[in-house]
């Protein structure tokens, strides 16, 4: 690598080709390249040189500010990349899931009336919002109602298919009266449990892959099923609500107040008005401590998906 007599470098000439390489490619913004001529430099010089240590912090700095561009350049094309290719892989993965574990999804789309209910009410939607959120509200309307029939068939109750209805939501027409007020609670609270879970797959793509149509959609299902808790008129959450005791449902009243200190979801206000309105009343249910938990996970976990709502 070096005359032992005088110390001057054998490749010296190569070397001051290789520098003037490298520093070019540098100026042009071609730092793997500059990289490149530097590392074959620092192999035609002795490893104890001043030189040698001169070059090997030049490449490590090459190094850092490569990784700090490939780090910049990497959100930059995600952004360029349509949303609709980012999601698919994860979009994919859950149609998967659900077409292998929950095949009674499907069911309901065998019925004419749901399948032309449902594709109407898509219609109105994708002219207001655009399709991509109107498919996603529509799949976690019909999620959320598929929740209620599995459990139906469950409990061995009669109902017919979901129908929807533009700017009402949808519903199931039961067959048969529920007598029961656990069984009718299970019923009701059935919806927003499945909604949860379809929020919860919304999020989990826009976390994978920052889609924020996806986000957008998670917050939506959330609010939509937090709104079915209100404990009034035909709800869900007023089915869940009959079936509690007096003292569950001041408990409830309390984990709703909480929930609205936590996650500041103003709808809890209302969530938690038409609750206290229930407790004072002198028709209460025989209690049930499951339902009563079901209904405070429900109402946080909705709330936070929901707090950018609202």
């Amino acid at each position: 690598m070096a005359c032992p007599a005088c110390a001057s470098l054998i490749h010296a000439d190569t070397l001051k080709q290789l520098a003037a390489q490298a520093d070019v490619a540098t100026r042009a913004g071609e730092l793997v390249s500059a990289r490149n001529h530097w590392a074959t430099a620092l192999s035609l010089l002795p490893a104890h040189s001043r030189q040698h240590a001169t070059i090997r912090d030049r490449l490590a700095g090459l190094g850092r500010s490569i990784d700090a561009s490939a780090a910049e350049e990497a959100p930059a094309a995600a952004r360029r990349t349509p949303w609709w290719r980012r999601g698919a892989p994860g979009l994919v993965t859950v149609a998967l899931l659900l077409i292998g574990k929950l095949k009674f999804l499907l069911l309901g789309l065998t019925k004419a009336s749901t399948f032309i209910s449902m594709f109407a009410f898509f219609g109105v939607y994708w002219s207001i919002y655009g399709w991509p959120l109107a498919l996603g509200l529509v799949l976690s309307i019909y999620i959320h109602e598929m929740g209620h029939v599995a459990m139906l068939r469950r409990l061995g109750i009669d109902a017919g298919a979901p129908m929807f209805l533009p700017g009402v939501g949808a519903f199931v027409m039961l067959k048969q009266h529920i007598g029961d007020p656990l069984n009718e609670a299970k019923v009701g609270l059935a919806g927003p449990v499945w909604g949860l879970g379809a929020a919860l797959a919304a999020f989990g793509i826009y976390a994978v892959t920052g889609a924020r149509i996806w986000l957008a959609i998670a917050q939506l299902t959330g609010f939509l099923n937090l709104f079915n808790l209100i404990p009034v008129w035909q709800l869900d959450g007023s089915r869940g609500l009959h079936v509690l005791a007096r003292s569950e449902r001041w408990v409830l009243v309390a984990a709703i107040a909480l929930a609205l200190v936590i996650t500041g979801q103003r709808l809890l206000f209302i969530v938690g008005g038409v609750a206290v309105w229930r407790s004072l009343q002198h028709e209460t249910g025989p209690g049930d401590a499951r339902v009563l938990a079901t209904f405070v996970v429900l109402i946080f976990a909705l709330s936070l998906l929901a707090r950018g709502l609202g």
